[in-house]
């Protein structure tokens, strides 16, 4: 018997072309989402801190004002009306 030579199948250039350029976005966003979550989990740590010092602020302006209402744009103050328990 003679031996049969064997054709490899392929896709056409073309479709390989598009084939690899759709998995080299696919990667891509993978990756950005990746480096998105990373700069989320770190703004939510930072948002954590804040809310810890703003938490820590509070204590020390009750401690020394009492429970106030404070106007951020100017820094004046007034006091928090207690409503009576009936």
């Amino acid at each position: 018997m003679g031996k049969v030579k064997k054709v490899a199948n392929k896709i056409s250039e073309d479709q390989l072309t598009k084939v690899r350029d759709q998995q080299q976005k696919l990667n891509e966003a993978l990756r950005t989402l990746g480096v998105l979550d990373v700069q989320k989990q770190n703004l939510r740590n930072q948002i954590e801190e804040v809310s810890k010092e703003i938490e820590g602020t509070k204590a020390e302006l009750e401690e020394e004002y009492g429970q106030v209402n404070i106007n951020l744009e100017d820094g004046t103050y007034s006091e928090i009306e207690k409503e009576d328990a009936e």
